[in-house]
């Protein structure tokens, strides 16, 4: 059976190497480097600067906690910036790798379909070559969105590609979006000296994270210097004397901010223009391919992961779409469950989030519970230091059933797995509750805050 995989990302190469596994011939494409966004131009290098950013905070905090420091502290940013390449360079080739020992023939180039069993490459060198297969998985993935914004196009305005790529730190900085992009971000650079604004249309930041933890999130960064406005709808980008100004409408009229970058971070769009999909009768709605539970499109032995379907755009979520699609391939009956789907955003502290928000509770008319414990009262948080964070459970009140965990804390996106898994099992908070959680750690704030939603926490004042 030969398959062809368009794309090379967390999608691409994860459903590349499971088909092998099970005995597919198999030719991956990819334009760029392995391992796509998320490895070179996304979640890795993201968190490397993250954690460049995170480690200086806790150097200068030293002195809370017993540690006296010398000298000065600067920020070496090429440092930073070769840190961050041998880390991606070590994972792409760590991708290679597997494909090799998996016997999966990467070609360098782009596809595009010219019939419904035969995809174009052109290859990095100009030259062509068609190949026939009996199925294919799209994994195109995709790129940053630019709105049509007056002056977007100017040197200084860059995207989130671009911002992890810079020369030099700059001084400040204008974020368009308060979403997890923005947001994240926004936590790399006001550590590092940088002077970080943020512009959102909507009312609020992150609109995906329950409210209550997203209020929380804001009042930190705020906290921290980082000056947010929301209800704002920028209107142009202009040039100034020290760098770029921003133009923008909210509720107290015009107003505008000056800044040496301006990063634009309002979302994503799929990367399926050059395929010729739709010339091919492969279904699309605003911009991307449709599939089903099994990852199918309306096209007979053609399937489609990851971003450029539009379901769920995150990295994990293409690896189990991946896994899917070649397991469906190859004869087994496999269906995406988008239930306990973990988000994760790596601001100081974490946040994670898994199942039902509480807003999203309410407009479904669910009868339901919230526990909620401080990590204020937890060991392990006071000892690292960041005690300002919270888990919330939301549970059926009938049958106590845990519908959603979200939490704002120190390891929450290491967390959040427990809480998946319970919700994958249709686990109670009984049994969250009976299950022995080690002490001393962040976990056990896990079960406090299952106590909690019958108030039967031991470690806090139960209301």
């Amino acid at each position: 059976m030969k398959l062809v995989v368009i794309g090379g990302g967390p999608g691409g190469y994860v459903a590349a190497i499971r088909a092998a596994q099970l005995g597919a011939d198999v030719t991956l494409v990819e334009k760029e480097a392995l391992g796509g966004t998320c490895l070179n131009v996304g979640c890795i290098p993201t968190k490397v600067l993250l954690h460049s950013s995170e480690l200086l905070e806790e150097i200068r905090g030293g002195e809370e906690i017993g540690i006296k420091i010398d000298g000065k502290v600067t920020v070496d940013w090429k440092g930073i910036q070769n840190r961050k390449s041998n880390v991606v360079n070590k994972l792409v080739s760590g991708v290679k790798g597997l494909l090799a020992v998996n016997k999966v023939k990467v070609i360098k180039g782009t596809a595009k379909f010219k019939a419904k069993d035969t995809v174009l490459i052109t290859k990095q060198d100009g030259s062509s070559e068609k190949i026939k297969f009996d199925n294919a998985i799209i994994a195109s993935g995709s790129v940053p969105f630019i709105p049509p914004i007056e002056g977007s196009k100017l040197p200084g305005v860059i995207d989130s590609t671009g911002a992890l790529s810079l020369e030099n730190n700059p001084k400040s900085l204008v974020i368009i979006g308060g979403g997890v992009i923005g947001v994240e971000f926004a936590s790399i650079f006001n550590p590092l000296g940088c002077k970080v604004t943020i512009i959102e249309m909507l009312p609020y930041i992150l609109p995906p994270v329950d409210r209550e933890i997203s209020e929380l999130t804001k009042t930190k960064l705020v906290s921290e210097g980082i000056d947010m406005y929301n209800n704002c709808k920028v209107t142009k980008i202009e040039e100034s004397k020290d760098g770029l100004k921003v133009l923008f409408t909210g509720d107290n009229g015009e107003l505008s901010v000056e800044a040496e970058k301006v990063l634009v971070a309002v979302g994503r769009r799929s990367n399926i223009v050059n395929l010729e999909a739709e010339k091919n009768d492969i279904k699309t709605e605003r911009g991307f391919i449709l599939v089903n539970d099994k990852m199918e499109t309306n096209v007979r032995g053609i399937y489609a992961i990851g971003d450029c379907t539009g379901k769920n755009m995150l990295a994990h979520v293409a690896s189990d779409q991946g896994v899917v699609a070649a397991e469906n391939i190859m004869g087994k009956n496999k269906k995406m469950d988008y239930k306990t789907v973990p988000a994760c955003v790596y601001t100081k502290p974490e946040i994670a989030s898994v199942g039902l928000t509480e807003e999203q509770a309410k407009e479904k008319g669910i009868d339901y519970k919230i526990g909620k414990f401080p990590l204020a009262a937890n060991g392990k948080s006071l000892i690292m230091g960041e005690n300002g964070g919270i888990i919330k459970f939301i549970t059926d009140k009938k049958y106590d059933e845990v519908l959603g965990v979200h939490i704002f804390g120190p390891r929450a996106t290491d967390l959040i797995t427990e809480a998946a898994l319970a919700i994958r099992l249709e686990a109670t908070v009984e049994e969250i509750v009976s299950t022995v959680h080690a002490h001393p750690t962040i976990g056990e704030a896990m079960r406090e805050a299952a106590l909690a939603v019958n108030k039967e926490a031991i470690h806090m004042v139960n209301r």
